[in-house]
This record gives structure tokens, C-alpha cells and sequence, in this order.
């Protein structure tokens, strides 16, 4: 397969892609620019770019639940017509490692959630009784994932009643040493974390990836930027908070109030982490609230609350990519891909509107 267009292209993983009108050939599961002489027979393609990256999402799972081998290779079905052709899964309570034998997309597992009893959703995640346990946990999840793992750093504590709030699930020094755990395994890690005061403990752990992370402050910020951590922000489901604060009412006001504000400040926040330079990453927290293949609607809350066309392509794609182990278009490199006729600077929207999908260089969705 050739194809012809304009690429957001890099000749190797450490060069920054830029945009190049060009010819690529697909062979091999590989993609490598030719010389101009084969344009002739080549498929015009309009833009051609990295696939998406889904970084925080649930296949496997959907608001009623834990779903079954069709409803997974249906979910991934959605998700590559998307335009997404890698997919970090955030944790999910079956096996979804099936989903790797499809077309498409690639799936990079975590294996379960890691919470304290009565601290998640129920049914979701592996419950730790003794802190103490939590690297050994860690450890043993590791070895069977592929390379990340996904806990919980805070959740309401009902027990404080009227007074429950948002609460971190661990003590610092039992994040620092299963953080230490997690890399010893050659793993990283990603944590769930909506508010302020889990934060510190995070960066000091030194995680890998906050999801999420609506209670990151500037001089936080700075810091998350200066290290190296990177952030999903799920921007669709901080949409939501507003909701869980009326769902809490008068049983958890404290807990509703906190939530309230996250969801007022959410478009100042969001700018404040672009202005510090945090890493984003693109996620969807697709499984649950949030239908899989909705990547459309995160490219437009991105674009509505200040992120720039540019930022939010790269993002999308092969930072997104680089993050997780992928290098993105680069000679010789995967050929994961999406065909666009729109130009994605113009509407960034468009990233999720793929005339064709190319996953290890064959062609794994196209438009009806």
C-alpha cells in the first residue's frame, strides 16, 4: 500500500513530527517515506496521522458492569472507528487480554483497580486490607499486565458521615515504597485522583501518570511539569461532577461542595495545567459514564476550554503515543494510522471523523 498527503511525520522517535507533504509505503507492518517517483500509483490521502491514543480507558466494562467477550470486541469495534488505535485500560474486573488478537486497536492492559475496602466502586477493584501489602500487590499485578498498573488515590470515606469528603486511600510512606515496587518490576503506574489533598503524596511517590488530577494546584503543577508526570484529564467526566454533587445532596455536603468546585473551576484548571506545561495525555474514562468510541467529544471539550488545534493533534496522537511506548509515524516504524479528509488544524475535531484506519499497516476500519 502507498499512500500520498500531507503526514504529520518524524524521521525517527527523538525528532518533534511536523507536517510534510509526502509519500509513504505500508509493508511489513511498517511505514517508511518513498521517493516522490511512486506518487503516481499511490492513494491519495489527504492527512495522514499517528493513530489516537484512548489513554484512560475501560474495555471490558460499561455502566451495567463487567461486559463478555462480544460486548469487549464491540466496544474495541467503536473505539477504531474512532480513529483510536491504542488504548491504555484503566481497569477493568474481567479479562479483556482477548482484545488483543483483534484488528485493532492495540491494547496496553493494567489489570485491575487497587482500592481499600468500601473506597471505589464496588466490584471494580482488588481490595487491600493491610496497607502494608500494597507493593507485594503491586508487584505480583505487574508481572502480569502489560507494564502499567492502576490504583486508587482517593475516594469519599463514608464513614465521616455529613463530614465525609475526599479522602487519600493511602499513607505516603506506603505510596513511596509501592511506587518503588512498581518500577524494581520494570511497571509504571497511573492513579486515580480527584482531589487536592492527595496530590503531594502522588508527586513525592513519584507516580507515573495522575488521572484525572482536578485537584492539582499551580505550584503542584509546576512541579507535576518539572518532573515529568503526566496527566489525564478526562474532561468529560469532570463534566460530571456537578452531577455527583446533587447525587451527594444533603447526606455528604462537604463532599458534594468539594466536588461543586472542582466542576466550577474545571475550564480555569484545565488552562492552568496547559500554561504550566504539564504532559497531557488524551483519555476518554470510556466503560461506565462515558461510551467507548466517544473520543470526539474529549477532542471538543479540549478545543472549547483553551487548548490550542496543535496541542490537542499532539496530544491525541503521538505524544499519547511516545508516552506509552509508541513511536508515532516515524521511518520504519508502526504503521498505525488514521486518513483524514478534513484538515485537523483547522477542526481538531476531525481527528475523530477517519475516512481509514491502518493498524500494523493494514487497513482495519474504513468509512461506509
Amino acid at each position: 500500500m502507498i499512500l500520498t498527503g500531507v503526514g504529520l511525520w518524524a524521521q525517527d522517535a527523538a525528532a518533534r513530527p511536523r507536517w510534510v507533504s509526502g509519500t509513504w509505503s505500508l509493508e511489513g507492518g511498517t511505514i517508511r517515506r518513498v521517493s516522490e517517483d511512486e506518487r503516481p500509483r499511490a492513494r491519495h490521502a489527504g492527512f495522514i496521522l499517528p493513530g489516537l491514543v484512548d489513554a484512560h480507558c475501560h474495555i471490558g466494562y460499561s455502566k451495567t458492569g463487567a461486559v463478555d467477550a462480544d460486548e469487549m470486541a464491540r466496544q474495541a469495534a467503536l473505539t477504531l472507528a474512532s480513529g483510536v488505535t491504542l488504548v491504555r485500560d484503566c481497569g477493568v474486573p474481567v479479562d479483556n487480554s482477548g482484545v488483543q488478537a483483534l484488528a485493532g486497536p492495540r491494547l496496553i492492559r493494567c489489570g485491575r483497580h487497587v482500592a481499600r475496602p468500601k473506597r471505589y466502586m464496588r466490584d471494580l477493584p482488588i481490595d487491600v486490607h493491610d496497607q502494608s501489602e500494597l507493593p507485594g500487590v503491586l508487584t505480583s499485578m505487574a508481572e502480569s499486565s502489560d507494564g502499567w498498573v492502576k490504583i486508587v488515590g482517593d475516594w469519599i470515606d463514608r464513614s465521616a458521615g455529613a463530614d465525609a469528603d475526599l479522602m487519600p486511600l493511602w499513607d505516603p510512606s506506603v505510596l513511596v515504597d509501592a511506587v518503588a515496587a512498581v518500577h524494581e518490576a520494570g511497571a509504571r503506574i497511573a492513579v486515580h485522583a480527584f482531589s487536592h489533598r492527595v496530590i503531594d503524596s502522588l508527586i513525592e511517590a513519584g507516580v507515573d501518570d495522575i488521572e484525572h488530577g482536578t485537584g492539582i494546584d499551580r505550584d503542584q503543577a509546576s512541579e507535576i511539569a518539572a518532573r515529568g508526570i503526566a496527566v489525564t484529564p478526562t474532561l468529560r467526566q469532570v463534566e460530571l461532577f456537578a452531577d455527583f454533587a446533587e447525587q451527594a445532596g444533603s447526606k455528604y455536603p462537604v463532599y458534594a461542595a468539594t466536588m461543586r468546585a472542582m466542576f466550577e473551576e474545571r475550564r480555569d484548571h484545565f488552562q492552568m495545567l496547559i500554561d504550566s506545561g504539564v504532559l497531557l495525555l488524551q483519555g476518554t474514562d470510556s466503560g461506565g459514564y462515558q461510551q467507548h468510541g466517544s473520543i470526539a467529544g474529549e477532542l471538543a471539550l479540549w478545543s472549547s476550554w483553551g487548548a490550542s488545534a496543535q496541542l490537542i493533534i499532539d496530544a491525541s496522537t503521538w505524544v499519547s503515543q511516545r508516552y506509552l511506548g509508541r513511536p508515532g509515524l516515524v521511518e520504519g516504524g508502526e504503521g498505525d494510522l488514521i486518513v483524514l479528509d478534513e484538515d485537523p488544524r483547522i477542526d481538531p475535531v476531525a481527528l475523530a471523523r477517519p475516512s481509514a484506519v491502518y493498524v500494523g499497516g493494514e487497513r482495519a476500519w474504513v468509512r461506509p
